[in-house]
Parts: structure tokens; sequence; C-alpha cells
């Protein structure tokens, strides 16, 4: 599996610099070259730094100071610093330099061994921070994780509106009877995938999973306004896919589970409990009413309190139940969820939040997993058989390549998605033909996009990316250098062959066959003499594998032409 990572090298000794290069170029590293702080800043506000190379002897670079300055930069205090000296005399430095944060050190002249033993040695230990980092997340909420960072500890915390959101599956225990563990596990896994893909698009915190019981929170760990609506959107969309997965499986014959889902809205306290194997969680009676709320709602429905109904009902239709009995002989009003308003759903249907919505949520406007279903449910129903190269697969490697690149690259948030759905729709045009069809993608995103809360200045930048992938056009802004180097991403990598040979098919289909020779000479003409990558990043990380590739189409090339003579 590739990986890849960021080397930042702050040096302003052209030697050292064109030696590391040498050195260091290719094996997923992505090299950035700085000759001063003051040039390093800018790509450390961007971009997320895995390893940091600074030489504490340049006349530009307060190395010592640079290096207490990078402990305080979120992109750069994790990074592993390594101090470049000239040579081992300044032992004074360099112990300085460790006392401020440095891990090991290189010497001049570099030993290309040691430098690139050393590097991979920091490069092991960066993705195993990156693996323990996302364990932790997946764990605790991002707000409890600064905490412990920070002073090694959280304190409990009184929340007066916190809403619990509680699922439970119909008569799980009777139906797991019927079913071997493993699938048994295997269809709860996916169930609670997706809902944890739910809850993540309103910016709920999942507490946990009990058995096939599923709870999350809004207003806990997150500063979204409305958490209320948020959460009975999430609970809303949930109820759905399940219902949907149910038609789907009666239709096949398969078996299905039904749920019930409730939410109450109170104060709670939220704390980390335990020495051992801790965990995040809430107390107070606003659990245990939600609970409530879930056990005594029906099939596929939604029970929610008169606490949150307070909350929601300018947006959401709601049906009275009347008084439900709680434990020590109290009663609440109770009340089923039934669908988003008409004015305030997406296509008024009723399932989603239209844009305005969304945004008095503080979520982004535009419903960007919606648009992506569409579109990749678009392309698999529409694009021609013939297709073996611009299929559903070319899409999805693009989009994969893109969020890759974009990674390296410091783009994230409204961009990383204005980016990703240009990707979508960048080959939409070949449902309607093979060449110059890009005026036909741009077409349709502007058509559709629209629909799903996208502006007009979004759906602009979208329409300009698409426009960048013409054979004639010239990339201008990053998101489409990103994009056109993304589509060409597999000219660098090991699989270049097999992925050309789809291309070869495909061009078969559609009229253009070529010999074995035309074949090559067409593969060299077009990777020698036309494409060029446009990002930094692809030119460190693909290029090397680029070049690769024509030395082996040019031994090809000659083998063949010995062949025939």
């Amino acid at each position: 599996m590739e990986r890849f990572i960021n080397i930042l090298v702050i040096d302003n000794n052209q030697d050292n610099l064109r030696q590391l290069q040498n050195i260091l170029l290719g094996g997923g590293n992505n090299l950035i070259f700085c000759n001063d702080e003051a040039s390093a800043l800018p790509v450390l506000e961007k971009r997320k730094i895995g390893i940091i190379l600074i030489n504490i002897q340049s006349e530009m670079v307060n190395g010592l100071e640079l290096l207490h300055n990078l402990k305080l930069n979120p992109n750069s205090k994790d990074a592993y610093k390594i101090v470049i000296s000239e040579s081992t005399s300044s032992g004074a430095k360099l112990v300085k330099g460790f006392r401020e944060g440095a891990v090991d050190y290189l010497s001049c002249p570099f030993n290309p061994n040691l430098v690139k033993a050393k590097i991979e040695v920091f490069k092991s230990l960066h993705f195993k921070d990156l693996r323990i980092s996302q364990l932790l997340e997946n764990i605790f909420p991002q707000t409890i994780l600064e905490d412990l960072s920070s002073v090694w500890k959280f304190s409990p915390k009184k929340i007066d509106e916190g809403v619990v959101l509680f699922t439970d599956f119909i008569a799980f225990t009777k139906s797991a009877k019927h079913q071997s563990p493993l699938n048994l596990l295997h269809e709860l896994e996916s169930y609670f995938n997706k809902f944890d893909e739910i809850t993540d698009r309103y910016k709920l915190e999942k507490i946990k999973t009990i058995g096939d019981a599923y709870m999350a929170l809004a207003g806990v760990t997150e500063k979204n306004a409305n958490p209320a609506i948020r959460a009975t959107l999430a609970a809303i969309e949930i109820r759905n896919y399940v219902i949907n997965r149910k038609q789907l499986a009666i239709a096949t014959n398969q078996p299905y589970w039904d749920i019930r889902i409730g939410l109450h809205l109170g104060p709670l306290v939220a704390g980390v409990i335990g020495s051992k194997k801790i965990s995040f969680d809430v107390w107070g009676d606003t659990v245990n009413v939600a609970a409530r709320a879930e056990q005594h709602s029906e099939e596929n429905s939604i029970t929610i309190t008169e606490a949150v109904v307070e909350k929601v009902a300018e947006y959401l239709d709601v049906t009275h139940r009347g008084e439900i009995q709680l434990k020590y002989e109290s009663t609440s009003e109770m009340y089923f969820l039934d669908q988003v308003k008409i004015e305030h759903s997406l296509f008024e249907e009723g399932k989603l939040p239209n844009s305005s919505l969304r945004r008095k949520c503080d979520l982004p406007p535009m419903d960007f997993e919606f648009a992506r279903r569409f579109i990749i449910n678009k392309l698999k129903s529409s694009l021609p058989d013939e297709l073996d190269y611009h299929n559903i697969k070319h899409t999805l490697n693009v989009e994969k390549a893109a969020m890759r690149i974009a990674k390296l690259e410091g783009v994230k948030g409204e961009d990383l998605i204005i980016l990703r759905t240009a990707v979508l729709f960048h080959d939409t045009g070949f449902i309607l033909r093979y060449f110059d069809n890009e005026e036909f993608g741009i077409n349709m995103a502007q058509t559709e996009l629209n629909k799903f809360g996208y502006s007009p200045e979004q759906i602009k930048i979208v329409s300009e990316i698409i426009s960048s992938t013409r054979r004639e056009a010239q990339p201008k802004t990053l998101l489409q250098m990103i994009m056109c180097d993304a589509d060409h991403d597999y000219l660098g990598r090991a699989d270049y062959h097999n992925v050309a040979k789809t291309l070869r098919n495909e061009l078969a289909n559609f009229g253009k066959e070529m010999s074995e020779l035309e074949w090559i000479d067409f593969q060299l003409e077009y990777l020698e003499n036309v494409h060029i990558f446009h990002t930094q990043t692809s030119k460190n990380i693909r290029e090397r594998g680029k070049q690769a590739r024509i030395s082996e189409l040019k031994i090809s090339r000659q083998k063949l032409i010995a062949e025939a003579s």
C-alpha cells in the first residue's frame, strides 16, 4: 500500500538541497524546500508536516529559535525534527537542538544510505502515530483529546441542553438465533457503519453501541448550532435507511430488521471514567428519558419528547402521541417525528434538509454526500458498456487520487468538497459522446448542483475545474492542477500498464485500433511530449514513476523492432 508524507527541508545551502532531493525523492516522499523561516511559515500554516529537516548552521535560519516555534504550530508540533549540521563540531548546538525537540541529526556531507535509513525510521514512526491518533479520535471526541493532550486530564462538564439519541433493532435477539454469529456481526456492522456516517455528517458524537443499541449525542462536544435539529435530521435519515434496506430485502427474499428510535433533550454531565480502558460517557435523567422514548417507539418510527419538539417544530413535522409512562410513576408528553417540513427539505421530499436549514445548523449548505450518490448512480446506469477505461472505477480512482494530492497540498474544507464534486462530474460527458465531451459534463453540473445546495459561485468553480481537463487547456488554480494531476495519476504508478491496457481496449471499441508498435508510440508521444504534472506534490511522488514507465516502453519498443527484423 502506498503511503505519503510531507517532508519539509529548511536550508539555504543549495548543495544540501540537491543532495537531499536525489536521495529522498520517490517512495511517497513529498519534499518541500524552503530557504528560511519566512518562506516556511506559509507552508506550515497550510500543510500538515510529518518530518522537518533544519540546518541549524545556516546563516538565514535561526535553527534553535525555529525549533522552539515549531513546537507551538499545530501543523508541525507533532512532526519529527531532524537537525542538519555541517560537522559534528557544533556539539553544543546539537544538544540545544535536542532540548528544543529535535530527535536526530544529519551531518554534511550526507551519507545517502544513512539519510534514507533515518528517514524511513521516522516515516514508520509517523505513520504509527497517525494510526494511534485515528484510533483515539474514534474513541474520544476531539475536545476531550485536546484537553488530555494539554493538561492530561478532563474535568466533568455540565451541559444544560444536550440531545441524546438511541436506536434499537426490534426482536434482534430472536432473529439472531437464526443467523450464524459471523453473518450477524457483518450485518450489524454494515448498519452501524451507515449510522456512523450519518451522525458524522450531522456533527453528532457517537458514544457507544450496546449489543444492537446505538447511542449518539448532539450539543455536548461540538459547537454547531441547533443540536436538536441536527439530531432529529440524523434520526430521520437513519430511519429512512433502515426502511429502504427492508424494502430491498423483501424484494430479494432476504431477512431484515426493523428499528425504534428515541430522542430527548435536557441537562447532562459528560466525562471520562476509569483508569484502564477509559471511556467517554454522559449521565443524567436525560439519558433515561431518551432510552424510554426509544422503548415506547413503534416499528420504524421515531419518538421525541416535548423538549425536543419545542426546538424543532418550526422545521419538522411531528404527530402528538400523548403521555407516556416513565419510571417512578412519572409521565412525559411524546411525539412521533414524521419528516422535514416540505418547505425546508431538499427537492421538497421531506427527507433531507435544504441548504437554508443546513446553514441554520452550521452545516455546509451543499449536501455533497447526496450529490455524490446521485452522480455515482447516474454514471453506473448511463455510461456506455464500451467504456473500459472511462468507467465508474476510473472516476472513483481519480477521486481517491485527488483527495490524496489535496491532503498533501493542504486543501481541506469547502475547497476539498468542490474539488471532489468536480472530479465526480468531470467524466459525465461520456454518457453523451466519446470525444469533446467536457461541455456536457459542465452542463450537467450546472443543471444538477443547485438542487443540492451549491451556490452559483461554487458551481462556477466546479465548471472551471472540469473545463481545465480539456486537452488544450492549461490549469491555473491549485484545484484545477490537482484535478488534472489526479486524472493522470496512474501515469506514474506501478499499475500503469494494466490501466493503459483498458484505455487501449476502449479506443479499439470506438474505432481506433492500433498495432503493438503503434500503441507503444502512442503512449510515448503522450508521456514525453504532451503530458506534464502540475502540482509540486505530483511531480515529487509520480514523476519518477512516469519516467520509469517511459523507459519500460522504450525497451519494449526496441525488443519489438528487433523481433520484427
